[in-house]
């Protein structure tokens, strides 16, 4: 008797909540669709490989995107209310998210607010960030997941590297692993989309050898003399480095690489008020010039665990295994940050 095994067709819901704006509303067609029957298990061959509903896949990743915005909003509109000592990333963020708006700076997905902006001349960018010598030598390079890294992700395949980009939110699992041998022509362009890397990525774990050799980071602004960054607000990206510095993927010298318009580019980030875990970038590609920032600011060294409050960690499967091994490892238990009180919308399940 052949073994079966058991997959969930529809596994996720969307949260219904006052704060939902207008963007969870025009799902709503497409969640009906999948929602309105029932979640059912479907025997399928363990000889075969698993089909994967792209549907769902996506219906997921844009509820979870949206809800994750309506968070930041409102994170942003209480720094606002508050001694924040993080309300002036907010106010360069909107700076520059209303800029890219009124001035037509930005694409698709819009508005830009609460994201890493497609902006304008992307592709331009990514093209003048295939040009640098780092790139050309590399072997493997890490892409962030948001659109304006898109055509970068499409290089990345196109010249024959390892791609290595992050899930969503690291909300289920860690990096996916793409490599162009993985891939047909008719492919490609698909498996530089989340739905693509879902769908034809290789998922890594904690245990993984492997060296990455270029960092693509996104970024709302960033400070072409000094390096310092700010991203859309999550703090991902630097939950991502953290956790590559840790599995030896990554060490000081390797060079943190990021594109933007040439209107994202500030002189008055604070470097004095950035903090441990900020990321800076190296090189900046924008459609109409590289920079080279010779930045002095610190890399991480890894995850700051004093840093981390519970909420955030609750969120984050991977973060909750490395932590659990690292304190079997040492038997000691590692620091936790202060509490904070996360928007309804930014709350998750606990998985695993």
């Amino acid at each position: 008797m052949e073994t079966q095994t058991l997959r969930l067709c529809y596994p996720f819901t969307l949260i219904n909540n006052k704060t939902n704006n207008n963007y969870l509303k025009t799902l709503a067609p497409l969640w009906r669709s999948l929602s309105t029957k029932p979640h059912k298990l479907e025997a399928t061959n363990s000889n075969s490989k698993p089909s994967f509903n792209e549907a769902a896949f996506e219906a997921e990743r844009l509820a979870l995107d949206a809800e994750a915005r309506q968070a930041m909003a409102v994170e942003e509109e209480e720094s606002s209310l508050k001694d924040d000592p993080k309300a002036w990333k907010w106010i360069i963020r909107k700076r520059i998210w209303d800029l890219m708006e009124r001035n037509n700076f930005a694409q698709n997905p819009r508005p830009v607010h609460h994201r890493i902006p497609n902006f304008v001349g992307a592709s331009i960018a990514a093209d003048k960030m295939r040009e640098l010598d780092v790139f050309k030598t590399a072997q493997c390079v890490k892409v962030n997941p948001d659109s304006p890294q898109k055509q970068v992700r499409f290089l990345t395949l196109s010249d024959g590297k390892k791609l290595l980009t992050p899930q969503p939110r690291l909300r289920t699992g860690f990096f996916s692993v793409i490599e162009s041998n993985m891939l047909t022509s008719g492919t490609i362009k698909e498996a530089c989309t989340s739905v693509g890397v879902a769908k034809y990525g290789r998922p890594i774990g904690l245990d993984e050898k492997i060296k990455v050799d270029l960092i693509v980071i996104g970024s709302v602004a960033v400070d072409p003399k000094t390096g310092a960054r700010l991203g859309k607000g999550e703090g991902f990206a630097e939950l991502e480095y953290g956790m590559l510095r840790y599995m030896g993927a990554i060490d000081d010298s390797t060079l943190v690489v990021t594109s933007v318009h040439d209107c994202q580019l500030v002189d008055d980030i604070p470097i004095e008020k950035l903090l441990i875990h900020d990321v800076p970038v190296d090189i900046i590609c924008t459609p109409t010039q590289v920079i080279f920032t010779h930045t002095s600011i610190p890399k991480p060294k890894g995850i700051y665990w004093d840093k981390l409050s519970p909420e955030k960690l609750g969120q984050i499967r991977i973060l909750r295994e490395l932590k659990r091994r690292i304190e079997q490892e040492t038997g000691q238990k590692l620091p936790t940050g202060p509490s904070e009180k996360l928007p309804p919308t930014a709350q998750r399940k606990k998985r695993g």
